[in-house]
């Protein structure tokens, strides 16, 4: 199930894309009162916007944009809405998007041919260990999208090893779908209670929210450790509610492909200028195909490399490598620049840290200090003097370190209502 846009060649996806471009600039601007706005404000005639290249002379979106204005961005009837979901609000207050059966028809499809790029046909099952609820996105996009694939799915929920395991030994899904460190829990149940893993049945897990890959796609230590343990596949995806689109791997797992139809994607720099190529920059989306709330020129605060050699698998498509950081986390360390991922990467592989979390401050002359809280069964001098051993040689700078409760690190780390784990807090202004 490749579609034919992804197999085109790189001057048909640009001319495909561009039409698309065209008429979405029309129909932003005869139907969302944010854009319109916009345009009028900025003097912008759409007309003069025909290719890819002339996004660069209309404004950007922010994050900050969509919570001060977010009615606006809704572009049908209040009785066209089917769905509501809000996003998690990582760095900052939750936006809600609102999704018309259109709409909703777009996330299936995306979500179909995302599991296909890994592989998955009709005659795998799926088993969702995420949350289908809260207002979700996500969830709901995996269940829709097996169900266009025709994939069975198994909606078991987060957490509750004990659950996942019944249903796994219960109905023989092939596929999971889950956040990769709670695999480690999975495996860790298996150990405990007898279950021989190389019998499951799993072929392999989608992952998500957080990195399988370092940036040269070899597995970093999160999932080194998983298969030390359990010999599956790890799929990396990454996705967002505000561009209800996936950037899934394929069976290469060189990156998470893009899906022309569905985005249209640039990398910025600080200057808002398209970077070079195997540079970081931030990925910056502009939504095709959505009828409530398309987003032009929406800056994700994802720092990321695109990947743009053909891939083995026959699809032409730009890949996005794995994310390198968020820009608002970006750390500046006795010199050093740091993002999250570096840091989690290092804790991750001490298997004596039970959990953590980061939160970064400044100190009294307004520069990044960072305070590391571990729980660990374990907490003596030894470990410690290992875990900043560790740090040094890999990012040449050791944070501040300090042990927790292992019970109080996980009430942090899941606060009420809460829909994915905090592993950061940032305090800084």
């Amino acid at each position: 199930m490749i579609p034919q846009i992804e197999t085109a060649s790189l001057a048909e996806i640009k001319s495909f894309q561009e039409e698309k471009l065209r008429e979405l600039l029309v129909y932003l601007k005869e139907n969302s009162p944010y854009y319109r706005k916009l345009f009028d404000a900025n003097n912008i005639a759409i007309e003069n916007i025909q290719t890819l290249e002339d996004l660069s002379a209309l404004p950007l979106t922010t994050k900050e944009d969509l919570q001060q204005h977010n009615d606006d961005f809704i572009c049908v009837p209040r009785h066209d809405i089917i769905d509501y979901v809000t996003t998690s609000g990582t760095l900052g207050d939750p936006v809600t998007f609102a999704l018309t059966d259109n709409d909703l028809e777009r996330l299936a499809y995306n979500e179909a041919i995302s599991f296909a790029c890994v592989g998955i046909t009709k005659e795998d099952v799926l088993q969702l260990t995420t949350t289908i609820d809260r207002r979700f996105m996500a969830g709901l996009a995996y269940f829709l999208g097996a169900r266009k694939l025709g994939t069975g799915i198994i909606r078991v929920g987060a957490g509750i090893p004990e659950l996942q395991w019944d249903s796994i030994l219960k109905f023989k899904p092939t596929y999971l779908i889950a956040v990769p460190s709670f695999l480690l829990k999975l495996i860790e149940y298996a150990h405990n209670n007898g279950i021989d893993l190389k019998t499951s049945g799993i072929k392999g897990a989608i992952c998500i929210g957080e990195p399988l890959r370092n940036q040269d796609f070899s597995l970093n230590t999160l999932s080194q450790k998983i298969k030390e343990s359990w010999d599956i596949e790890l799929y990396s995806t990454y996705a967002s509610t505000e561009m209800s689109t996936a950037f899934s791997e394929c069976e290469a797992q060189q990156g998470g492909h893009h899906h022309p139809e569905l985005i249209i994607t640039e990398i910025l720099d600080d200057t808002n200028t398209p970077v070079a190529p195997g540079e970081v920059g931030e990925l910056t989306i502009t939504t095709l195909g959505i009828e409530a709330m398309p987003l032009l020129r929406f800056k994700t605060g994802d720092m990321v490399i695109a990947h743009t050699a053909p891939c083995s698998c026959g699809r032409n498509t730009m890949r996005l490598g794995p994310v390198v950081g968020r820009k608002k986390q970006m750390i500046k360390y006795k010199g050093t620049t740091l993002y999250p991922p570096a840091l989690h990467n290092i804790l991750n592989a001490f298997s004596d840290v039970e959990n953590f979390v980061i939160e970064l401050s400044h100190n009294s002359i307004g520069t990044d200090e960072i305070c590391i809280k571990i729980g660990t069964k374990t907490p003596t001098e030894a470990l410690l003097k290992s875990i900043k051993d560790h740090f040094r040689a890999k990012l040449r700078v050791s944070p501040t370190i300090e042990y927790l409760n292992i019970e109080d690190i996980r009430n942090i780390q899941f606060p009420k209502l809460s829909r994915k784990p905090v592993l950061i807090i940032d305090k800084r202004p």
